[in-house]
């Protein structure tokens, strides 16, 4: 049996589909909406919610054409790749609608704003392993940021992903096994990550005969993730990337490192109780989405450089001393939208007359914010340099641009009256024709006596003259009939049609003049491009700067005086999430000590609910608002850089993983231990409390040992275990800190202090009260507690540490069973 004969536009749609990968869903233009046939639709109406239909034993489903975006929307946020096929010829009846796949988005390569978040950039990222060495390479396409960097360490790379969150990550086909489980990653051909194969595509595509200037030469696990990235996005997404920048190295030992975990549990920049309760949340006060990004970027990548971090500083400190300034900077960046977008946008070919529109109003406020920055003195000479001066062209689009040019290109009206001779000419000639059928209308109206008779016009038919079906008998002899519909006909006449080629003639010619009008302003743009993304990367920073010098100013925040030192004093420290989001009550500050030589590791004991987390946490904060240059939340600091920030905190488990709760935290601690220098903070609560006591505060004891005796960092270990405590009496470094309380009536009251010493017990009972434990069940758990702490360990025996053959079973008294009976009377 032969196969069925394919009708030219099935034809026309399969050779489309051949041409994509398999794994891309081709959305086929067909008049007012996008169809999905095959496999496509099949896959598609689950995700867009609509009707999976049948013609002619095709699978089928579609969308209109109208609401595409919000469709779109969906497609990528389920990880989907898509091409859209656009109509590139008016439909002409008994001809085939010419159609050519315009573009293919992808969850990390998506261009249109509308399906972006503003404050968040948007990676594709390629990761690749050469020899020891994993590569890392990312770029978000919406602003032509172009990073690499390289681990010797899988552990460090896993963690720049946490950072970074790529919408889409390329993976070799060869080594799917190894990172084939990434989120959102896609396999792609292994070839395009070879060094050889990538450094030649880099150096083809930057116009360079070496990568020596780009100090990637011989990272070639990076370079061959960054070639990679070009590769697909080139031959595969067949996108322009002239706009890109040429690849930065990030380096690691530049700058701080958080783990995963870390990252998780200090709720720098997400939160299951939302962006407010976020380190990002209370700092961004952002003007531009540029500045919000850019933040995010700071407090995701704090630095370990003294004088970056002191120009920082100098610039908050300016605008401080000149709050008048400070509130100018921020009213002209208000003004300006986001040039790295638009700009990006413009240069790959898919900007409209808005993204020009909307550029020209941004350049506008740049002359104001470049002179009161430059008020600020010398200190920013460097962003002051960067705010180029594009006067010119700024007041070349706005003399030729319309006031509120359309989205869409072809519907003309996009170039001012009085811009182009030519194409006020054409407008006069299309204006005059469309007044003379308007004329045309009311003279045949009157002629026929048929007052609802109308000139209309279709892109099939052109003009036409409609007569409802009641009126025929009154047609004059003069009309020839076009068409023939249910309630109506459609004529036409010699003059109307002499006319329509005229009017037509003139509109198509306007807005093909238009169409290459505005391709000239486009060029003009893309003319400056380089000078418009280094505004852009200023406008950025100066935004974020304001934006901490404005934190600071509310909140009473200080200069901390950073050293490259192992010193961590503050005085009257805040925890800078909680002093913004507590509504009811006021934060109680505390002073900190992290002395090299008398207290770099500090035990700090007292009940739930006290606050210890709260405390430990603030520290880590600080440090991080310290090393991307801001104030901090206190009276006075003084900190040491740090290289890695620590915090292992909570509960939790990892079930996809199969591991534990227990098995989480000690592969946690596991990591702290074989990674934390002595620059580094670690902040540990609870170590040990997910197993046996015994067994618990013996890991928690050696934990700290190690920490104190072969790493000598700064450490917070807040535990309920007070037998650490006695590390005070033997460790020189050590030192006990507590969180005040006080009892009332069998009641406690937290006080939210932390004072030197330990505590002297942990409350725990008091707390279970106030969460609500039935009054039998306290009762009980008094009986119980007064009988284990009876026959508890001695105290002279702890200050030996913990040994083995101490158990709860030997502690207790001997009776006939030997194990205690808990649930006897005493």
């Amino acid at each position: 049996m032969s196969a069925p004969t394919l009708t030219p536009m099935m034809a026309q749609y399969q050779a489309m589909r051949k041409s994509l990968p398999g794994d891309v869903i081709l959305l086929y233009r067909l008049g007012d909406f996008y169809e999905m046939f095959f496999e496509d639709a099949k896959t598609a109406a689950p995700i867009l919610n609509v009707a999976l239909t049948k013609r002619g034993g095709t699978p089928m489903c579609g969308v209109p054409y109208h609401a595409a975006q919000a469709y779109l929307a969906r497609l990528l946020k389920a990880g989907k790749r898509v091409a859209i096929a656009e109509q590139t010829s008016d439909p002409v009846p008994g001809k085939l609608v010419e159609r050519e796949i315009a573009r293919i988005l992808t969850p990390g390569s998506i261009d249109d704003l509308t399906l972006l978040e503003d404050e968040r950039p948007n990676y594709l990222a390629a990761v690749f392993r050469h020899g020891k060495k994993a590569g890392l390479a990312c770029i978000d396409h919406t602003t032509g940021e172009f990073t690499i960097c390289e681990f010797a360490d899988v552990g460090q790379l896993m963690d720049e992903l946490a950072r970074i969150s790529p919408s889409e990550l390329l993976v070799p086909d060869h080594q799917t096994a190894e990172f084939g489980h990434l989120v959102n990653c896609l396999a792609y051909e292994g070839y395009s990550f070879l060094p050889e194969h990538a450094s030649q595509l880099l150096k083809e595509h930057f116009g360079v005969h070496s990568l020596d200037g780009f100090g990637c030469a011989d990272l070639h696990a990076a370079s061959g993730s960054a070639g990679a990235i070009l590769h697909y996005l080139i031959h595969q997404l067949r996108r322009p990337c002239g706009h890109l920048n040429p690849p930065r190295v990030r380096e690691s030992e530049h700058h701080v490192l958080i783990d995963a975990s870390s990252q998780r549990n200090l709720d720098l920049v997400d939160s299951r109780s939302g962006k407010q309760h976020t380190l990002l949340g209370v700092l961004d006060r952002t003007a531009t989405p540029m500045g919000a990004r850019l933040l995010r970027d700071w407090i995701l990548h704090p630095l370990r450089d003294l004088a970056t971090l002191t120009a920082r500083q100098d610039v908050i400190a300016a605008f401080l001393a000149e709050p008048f300034l400070l509130s100018k900077c921020r009213e002209s960046l208000k003004g300006i939208r986001d040039i790295e977008r638009t700009t990006s946008r413009l240069s790959q070919g898919s900007g409209n007359a808005r993204d020009l529109q909307s550029l020209s109003v941004s350049l506008g406020y740049i002359p104001a914010l470049k002179e009161d920055l430059s008020s600020l003195g010398t200190t920013h000479f460097s962003l002051v340099e960067r705010l180029h001066d594009f006067s010119d062209l700024t007041d070349h689009l706005s003399l030729a641009l319309a006031d509120e040019p359309p989205a869409n290109l072809k519907d003309g009206g996009i170039i001012r009256d009085g811009w182009s001779a030519e194409l006020d000419e054409l407008r006069s000639a299309a204006r005059g024709g469309k007044d003379w059928i308007a004329r045309l209308q009311e003279d045949e109206r009157k002629r026929t006596g048929i007052d609802s008779l109308k000139i209309k016009f279709n892109n099939v038919f052109g003009y036409f003259i409609e007569i409802t079906s009641t009126h025929l008998a009154k047609v004059p002899d003069d009309y020839t009939r076009k068409q023939t519909m249910a309630n109506c006909e459609r004529f036409i006449t010699p003059g109307l049609k002499e006319m329509e080629n005229k009017v037509l003639g003139a509109e198509e010619r306007s807005k093909k003049l238009e169409a290459e009008l505005f391709i000239e302003l486009r060029g003009e743009v893309v003319k400056r491009l380089i000078q418009l993304q280094e505004a852009a990367a200023a406008v950025a920073q100066v935004d974020v700067l304001c934006s901490l010098a404005e934190v600071a100013q509310l909140h009473r925040h200080c200069r901390p005086v950073l050293e490259n030192s192992r010193a961590f004093f503050v005085t009257n420290g805040r925890h800078p999430v909680l002093e913004q989001t507590l509504v009811d009550t006021k934060f109680v500050p505390n002073d900190t000590e992290l002395d090299p030589e008398t207290a770099r590791l500090q035990i700090l004991t007292g009940p739930n609910m006290a606050g210890k987390s709260t405390y430990i946490r603030q520290i880590a904060l600080i440090s991080v608002m310290a090393q991307i240059g801001a104030y901090v939340p206190a009276d006075a600091a003084t900190l040491g850089l740090v290289d890695r920030i620590f915090c292992r905190v909570g509960a939790s488990d990892d079930l996809s993983r199969g591991q534990s709760t227990f098995m989480v935290e000690m592969s946690e601690t596991a990591l702290i231990l074989n990674h934390a220098t002595d620059l580094s903070l670690v902040i540990l609560d609870e170590i040990g409390r997910g197993t046996a006591t015994f067994d618990g505060l013996s890991i928690a004891w050696a934990v700290a040992e190690h920490l104190h005796d072969i790493t000598g960092c700064r450490t917070l270990f807040a535990t309920h275990y007070h037998e650490l405590t006695d590390l005070a009496n033997t460790k020189q470094a050590v030192a006990n800190y507590n969180v005040a309380v006080r009892e009332w009536n069998d009641e406690i009251i937290f006080l939210h202090k932390i004072l030197p010493g330990a505590a002297d017990k942990s409350y725990g009972i008091q707390v279970a009260r106030l969460a609500g434990l039935p009054k039998p069940v306290l009762d009980r758990a008094k009986s119980i507690l007064s009988h284990l702490e009876l026959h508890s360990v001695k105290p002279e025996a702890k200050k030996q540490g913990p040994k083995a053959k101490n158990t709860v079973q030997d502690s207790l008294p001997r009776a006939n069973p030997p194990q205690m009976d808990l649930f006897a009377d005493f």
